[in-house]
């Protein structure tokens, strides 16, 4: 399963960085992240300052 974005992204951009498959990217006010290139190793998780990625 990918890892969803939530609300409570502030679109800060510390996990696109640390995505190994550049699966994020910045949408409508927060970050996205792709499902179809989300490998959900979870690297995103570790690095967020406000725990927005999340396990779908």
């Amino acid at each position: 399963m990918a890892h969803i974005i939530s609300d409570d992204c502030v679109s800060c951009g510390a996990c696109v960085a640390e995505c190994p498959v550049n699966a994020i990217s910045e949408g409508d006010g927060k970050m996205v992240i792709d499902a179809d290139t989300c490998i959900d190793c979870g690297a995103c998780e570790g690095v967020c300052p406000v725990g927005a990625p999340q396990a779908e």
